[in-house]
């Protein structure tokens, strides 16, 4: 068992990554700072300028506002500025009603809202919001966390200002990990310290059945149970995996007004990470601390992973969440640590490469693809079938393979991330 402390840190750090969230979470924290903007500004705005790093920008295009109907970050903007409270951070358009949102309707005509790209900047996730209102201008800064503010400003008076953080300041809470870590908090640690981790359980089943009796995006949660696609796949625990996972998405991608539980900022990676090991739990007579021990091993994966990835890539999400999944599969199969570790290895060299293309009811689809590779891969795992270190990017240590996965979805990746942003911006829809 690892001591306390250790524990301790680990536990912290899955409190600060495993959040909820309603709605896909870049055009949400783009709301954020807004609101962040509006209630330092103590006025409505009369004017917004937004400035976007160009990954916030493609995650923010296509999917729907919750509580709205409409698609896109003017909408997210205008509430963010009326309605928005940052104390509820990810969720800080709850209180949206059908007459906030015509005011934000309003304000959109009224031309009142600039969104631009963020010029000469490498970070990532980065969001700059300037309000002004009677002669007064207030600026809020999102950067490296989708609700990590580095900088407010009112009127030239600097209320708050992390811009130039020293390395160390950067990694205050950041802890270390591997995958043998990661496994040994998740199997040894004492049950009553996880048992928060059922949240994502309830949050996230209870999203996927909200989609399953409703009309949400592409509907793929829910063509997975039609007749037709049951003559042809079948009735089984793996086709209730793939409906589940993709139906929570189906509805956050819509814009549904459900919460779900988010993972390292992204609610499409809670849900991978959740479901999957959650219907194989239930489907197969799982106890509670089966159940707690899976999840907790599903979701800190993904957060080792996402340690070295960084919060937005060029490489799709589900990829990172469905290797975390996998490996709560494997676990609740009966397998240990080598067959955990060989399913990452099998995930790794399926998986990498699958781009991201923006946040978009089409996820849906990306993480059955996704999830179904991690079911496929626990299997193989537990046969003891192993993609070996003579194949592509594999290598015997794990966590070298883990190393290889990031680098190329942050570095290597790059180019592509400039080029599917070409195309989703000139597009002719």
């Amino acid at each position: 068992m690892l001591p306390e402390q250790e524990r301790k840190r680990i536990i912290d750090l899955i409190h600060r990554e495993v959040v909820p969230a309603i709605g896909c979470t870049e055009p949400i924290a783009v709301a954020l700072c807004t609101a962040r903007a509006a209630e330092t500004l103590g006025a409505e705005p009369e004017r917004i300028t937004v400035r976007l790093s160009a990954n916030i920008l493609k995650n923010a295009m296509g999917v729907g506002i919750p509580g709205t109907g409409m698609i896109g970050l003017p909408i997210a903007v205008a509430l963010g500025a009326t309605i928005g409270r940052s104390e509820y951070q990810l969720e800080v358009l709850r209180d949206v009603t059908p007459e906030a949102v015509e005011h934000g309707r309003q304000m959109i005509d009224r031309k009142c809202i600039a969104i631009s790209l963020k010029e000469g900047i490498t970070e990532k996730l980065y969001i700059e919001v300037e309000v002004e209102a009677s002669g007064h201008k207030a600026t809020a800064v999102i950067a490296g966390g989708h609700t990590t503010f580095v900088y407010v400003e009112r009127d030239g008076e600097v209320l708050l200002d992390k811009r130039s953080a020293s390395s160390e300041d950067e990694e205050e809470g950041e802890v270390p990990l591997t995958l043998r870590r990661v496994w040994e908090f998740a199997m040894t640690t004492p049950l009553d310290e996880l048992r928060f981790i059922l949240e994502t359980r309830r949050l996230n089943k209870a999203a996927a059945e909200a989609s399953l009796s409703a009309e949400y995006g592409h509907c793929v949660g829910r063509t997975l149970r039609c007749d037709r696609e049951r003559r042809v796949m079948g009735d089984s625990i793996f086709t209730r995996i793939l409906s589940y996972t993709s139906a929570a998405c189906d509805a956050r991608m819509a814009g549904a007004m459900i919460p779900v539980m988010s993972n390292s900022g992204s609610g499409n990676q809670g849900i991978a990470a959740t479901l999957p090991v959650v219907v194989y739990a239930e489907e197969t007579g799982a106890t509670e601390e089966q159940t707690i021990r899976a999840l907790a091993l599903s979701h800190l994966t993904v957060v080792y992973i996402k340690q070295s990835l960084g919060r937005l890539s060029a490489l799709c999400g589900c990829v990172v969440a469905a290797t975390g999944s996998s490996c709560g599969i494997t676990y609740l199969m009966g397998g240990g640590y080598d067959e955990v570790a060989a399913a990452v290895k099998n995930m790794i060299a399926n998986l990498t490469g699958m781009i991201c293309d923006g946040a978009k009811p089409s996820c849906a689809m990306k993480l059955t693809s996704g999830v179904s590779t991690a079911v496929l891969s626990a299997m193989m795992a537990m046969d003891g079938r192993c993609v070996s270190s003579v194949e592509g990017i594999i290598e015997e240590d794990v966590d070298r393979c883990i190393r290889n996965l990031t680098k190329i979805g942050r570095d290597g990746m790059n180019e592509t991330d400039r080029l599917v942003l070409d195309i989703m911006t000139h597009k002719c829809c």
